[in-house]
Formats: C-alpha cells, sequence, structure tokens
C-alpha cells in the first residue's frame, strides 16, 4: 500500500513552510526515524523524519518551494503490507488509519483525543523516535494520546498538539481575531489598482520591496491582537544596582577559570523567577474562560534575530542557579540565531523579559505576547545623582524597568507587589544566591 507524506505543523504558529532540502530521492528505502528532509517553519529550520519504513515512489515537491501549506502531500511512501497481522488487527488498523487522516485534515482541530489504553504482553504503542524524545523531555505520557500517523502511530505533530493543550487554551489567535485582522486590513488598505494606493503615494521616490517574511507576519498578527484585545497597563520602576553590579564582578572573577561569566539578564531571570514564587497570582494565563495558575517560574526571554525575534523559555527557574541559566541562556540564544529551536522551547512561559538595555535604550514599554500575562522591559544602566538618607547626593548605577501588565489577569495593586519584588531580589543580590 501507499502513505502520502505531507507537510507537518512544525511549531504552534505554523500555517505553510519552505522544504529546503531533500534527503532522499525516488526510489530510496527509508526506516521510521530517519530523516527524510530539511523543513523552514516561520520559527526555525527542522529536520523531518519517516514515520514509516518503505520506499520513496514519488517526490511531488521540489526543493527550494515556499509557501507548502500544512497538510499539503509532499512526497509518496509505498509500505509492504506486514503478512502476520490477523484480520481484526488489520481491520482495527486501518479504522484508526482512516479516522486519523480525518484529523490531519480538519483545519479547526482545537483538542487532542485521548483514549483508553489496556496493555498486555502482546500490545506496543507505536510511536516515531522523535515523538518519543519529545514526550519524555516533557514529561509526558503518551499512552494515554491518539496517534494520527498511519495504524494508529502517534507522531510527533501529536505530542506537540498535547503540549499545546496542556500549557494553554489560547496559545493561537482566535478565527474571529484573525477574521477581523483581514476585514481590518481590507478596509484600510486602497487598491494600488486605483492610483491611489501606498505604493502610488511613493511613485515618484526610488524603493526597492522587501517580501513579508513568515516570522514577521506571524509577529504582525500576534502582536496586533495583543494590543487590540489585551487591557494594557504599565507599571515605572527605577532599581538602583550598585550591590549587584559589587556582587556580580566578585562572581565572575571566581568563575572565569570555568568560562562562565553571568550578564546582568541572568539576575533579572532569577529575580523575576522568585518573584514569580512569591506573587501566585501574577504567574498566570488567561485562557478565555479562565485563568491558569501555573507552579513553576517559566519565563521566556525575547531574543533578537534578524528576521525578527524569538523568545525561548527558561522553564523552572526559580530551582535553578545564576550559573545554570546564564548556561541555558546562552545556549538557547545561540540555538535560536541558528533556527534549531524546538516548538516546545520557545512556547509556554506566564512570564517574560525584554532587555534592550544594552543598545543603549533607557526606558521603553514592550508589548505583551499572549498568552502571556505580563512582560518587563529592561533599560540601560546608567550613573545617576541620587540624594540618600543623610539627604546627601551621590552617584549611583540606576537601571529603568517598566512592567507592561494584563489587566485582566492581575489588577494594579497586585501587579506593583510583583514589580516591588523585583526591584528588592536585585537591589539586595545576596537572596539571590540563597
Amino acid at each position: 500500500m501507499t502513505n502520502e507524506i505531507l507537510m507537518p505543523a512544525l511549531s504552534p504558529t505554523m500555517e505553510e513552510g519552505t522544504l529546503l532540502k531533500w534527503h532522499v530521492g525516488i526510489g530510496d528505502k527509508v526506516a521510521s526515524g530517519d530523516i527524510i528532509a530539511e523543513i523552514e517553519t516561520d520559527k526555525a529550520t527542522m529536520e523531518f523524519e519517516s514515520i514509516e519504513d518503505g520506499t520513496i515512489t514519488d517526490i511531488l515537491i521540489a526543493e527550494g518551494t515556499q509557501g507548502v501549506k500544512v497538510n499539503e502531500v509532499l512526497a509518496i511512501l509505498s509500505i509492504e503490507e506486514e503478512l502476520n497481522i490477523d484480520a481484526k488487527n488489520v481491520s482495527k488498523s486501518l479504522g484508526e488509519s482512516a479516522r486519523s487522516k480525518e484529523i490531519e485534515k480538519a483545519p479547526d482541530t482545537k483538542f487532542i483525543e485521548k483514549r483508553v489504553v489496556s496493555l498486555n504482553k502482546e500490545e506496543r504503542i507505536k510511536i516515531s523516535p522523535l515523538a518519543k524524545k519529545i514526550a519524555n523531555l516533557e514529561k509526558i505520557d503518551y499512552m494515554g494520546i491518539k496517534g494520527s500517523g498511519p495504524n494508529g502511530r502517534i507522531i510527533k505533530n501529536d505530542i506537540m498538539k498535547f503540549v499545546e493543550l496542556e500549557k494553554s487554551s489560547n496559545l493561537e489567535p482566535s478565527h474571529d481575531s484573525s477574521e477581523q485582522i483581514k476585514d481590518f486590513t481590507k478596509a484600510k488598505t486602497i487598491s494600488d489598482s486605483t492610483g491611489t494606493g501606498t505604493k502610488a503615494i511613493f511613485s515618484d521616490r526610488k524603493f526597492t520591496i522587501e517580501p513579508i517574511t513568515k516570522m514577521r507576519k506571524i509577529i504582525a498578527e500576534r502582536l496586533t491582537i495583543s494590543k487590540q484585545t489585551i487591557p494594557h497597563f504599565y507599571l515605572r520602576r527605577t532599581i538602583n544596582l550598585d550591590k549587584l553590579l559589587i556582587i556580580r564582578a566578585e562572581i565572575n572573577d571566581v568563575l572565569k577559570t570555568r568560562e562562565v561569566k553571568l550578564t546582568l539578564n541572568d539576575f533579572i531571570i532569577k529575580a523575576s523567577a522568585k518573584a514569580l514564587q512569591d506573587n501566585p497570582k501574577c504567574n498566570s494565563i488567561w485562557a478565555e474562560q479562565e485563568i491558569l495558575r501555573l507552579k513553576p517560574s517559566d519565563i521566556a526571554i525575547a531574543v533578537a534575530l534578524d528576521e525578527g525575534l524569538i523568545t525561548p523559555v527558561i522553564k523552572d527557574a526559580e530551582s535553578k542557579s545564576l550559573k545554570e541559566i546564564s548556561h541555558e541562556m546562552k545556549e538557547l540564544a545561540l540555538r535560536a540565531k541558528e533556527k534549531k529551536l524546538l516548538p516546545h522551547e520557545y512556547v509556554g512561559g506566564s512570564f517574560a523579559i525584554s532587555n534592550l538595555g544594552m543598545m543603549g535604550i533607557e526606558n521603553f514599554d514592550a508589548v505583551i505576547n499572549p498568552p502571556q500575562a505580563s512582560i518587563l522591559a529592561v533599560g540601560a544602566c546608567i550613573k545617576k545623582p541620587n540624594v540618600n538618607n543623610n539627604n546627601e547626593i551621590t552617584v549611583v548605577n540606576c537601571m529603568s524597568v517598566t512592567l507592561s501588565v494584563d489587566h485582566r489577569v492581575i489588577d494594579g495593586a497586585t501587579g506593583a507587589k510583583f514589580l516591588d519584588s523585583i526591584a528588592q531580589y536585585l537591589e539586595k543580590p545576596v537572596s539571590l544566591l540563597l
């Protein structure tokens, strides 16, 4: 029999992708788990593995093809049918395969159907190697997930959908919101064919046209929805970093032989993680009909790329040392710039940090990235005059921060206490070492 190899949804926001490279050709035999292609999503370049043994009999999409829609047929795989399966199991497999194809083709699937599994010595869970690896990383009991691959095999897409369902019910922009944006854009944009469009206005000026990338489209859509649907309010604070800079210098002096160097951002991440534990109402997600209160402090960090930005997430940051946070952040940032992050590494978190201080920006207001409930905008550390308790003017190292807050989840006083907790940890940095 033959199976269609479909364009997978390799990230939560992926609607189409670019088939960068084939690792197989027509007539090649492949085994489950073999890498058969490289696909560029809106966030990263990822390897795509086969989920079945068989032979490639046809390739329908050429290398370098852009705008390939999710679930579009990429190639045809011929599979040798197993001869030692009884009729009952064949019927069951065909039924599950038909249902799985219906699930794959349904555009508005919002959930993953779970099944009751009764295992015995003869029964085995069918799961692809990559799906199993991700499930183990996310600590998911995949025995309860219904596979949508051939013969009910659990594939990576099944695991990622389950991860998204567990983390939030509101990761994707709603259909209504997307339609509103389309209608708004249509209403506001005058057709260029009339001669009065945007291009016509600048027709007497020299310009080049740069196509909008998939990542830029996603950023535009999500942040437009954020500003239109999330009631932002802003809390500002100036933090004295004199003690922190002294302790950071001492720690880095000790760690320099180990090639470890803590950044100011590492301290901010740790302080935010502990502050979320002190203020659990701020460690929350707006999920339309309910509020999710997270237990761990999972913190997203904005990383600038040439195409836009991405927010890898440091999970369980409250339980990690500054050294561990520093190492993990450097690894995630490097892989983000190489477009090698996996979806579970940049999805989630209830809180985010955007630091433009290294670029000389003193203060700014950041836009909340849904479904997160707040984001901390961090400015540069600069020297400023300060009046101390003895009414003496001294020079101190100060950092301006702005907390953007979703008022649906966090009230003003609650947000103020949260920001004060962050400031206290940074102004008394010894507490971050305990």
